[in-house]
């Protein structure tokens, strides 16, 4: 982020420098529609630490967690950990298929490349509220994975629709940071 504030502080200060002296006015414009557009880009390109969205403030069904691993880990070893994290996961779900007993699907895997993950986990849809709100389908939640340079690692899990998730996805979350904590990672 400093480095971005730095391009964009430079490239306005070639518009700022601009005197009639020096410079045409339609010089002076094209100045700045190339400081605009250097500006926009710098901008909008988002780092790497935050590609994973926030959850909403007070939100009920969303949780976002940060994992860190044992010192010295490198990038790949802790997509590695962070894998038979996520796929040690039942597919079953858990409390007897009362949280995620639709099972779940990894939808990307770019742990090794970019660093992230996408899975889908579902609900039996066996329940009062998936019978009653749903039309007896299973609710669908999100968890996203990021794992920075430095082999730290973001997720975020989240209802795709509803208000409340009665706590599925902190449960979920919690059950994979019990994985990673007995392998000497923190949260």
């Amino acid at each position: 982020m400093i480095r971005s504030a730095a391009i964009l502080a430079l490239t306005l200060s070639s518009v700022v420098a601009w005197t009639p002296e020096t410079a045409t006015r339609r010089q002076a414009l094209s100045n700045l529609a190339t400081a605009a557009a250097s500006a926009a880009v710098v901008v909008a390109a988002p780092s790497a630490a935050t590609a994973i969205d926030a959850c909403d403030p007070g939100s009920n069904n969303c949780v976002r967690a940060k994992w860190t691993p044992p010192s010295g880990t490198s990038k790949a070893a802790a997509a590695k950990a962070v894998r038979e994290a996520l796929n040690a996961y039942p597919q079953s779900g858990q409390e007897g298929g009362k949280v995620d007993g639709g099972g779940w699907a990894i939808v990307k895997d770019d742990l090794d490349g970019s660093g992230t993950a996408a899975l889908e986990y579902k609900s039996a849809g066996t329940g009062f509220f998936a019978k009653a709100f749903n039309g007896g389908k299973p609710f669908v939640d999100d968890l996203k994975v990021e794992i920075e340079d430095g082999g730290v690692v973001q997720i975020r899990s989240a209802s795709r629709i509803g208000d409340s998730d009665f706590g599925v996805n902190g449960k979920r979350v919690d059950a994979l940071t019990s994985g990673l904590k007995a392998k000497g990672w923190s949260v």
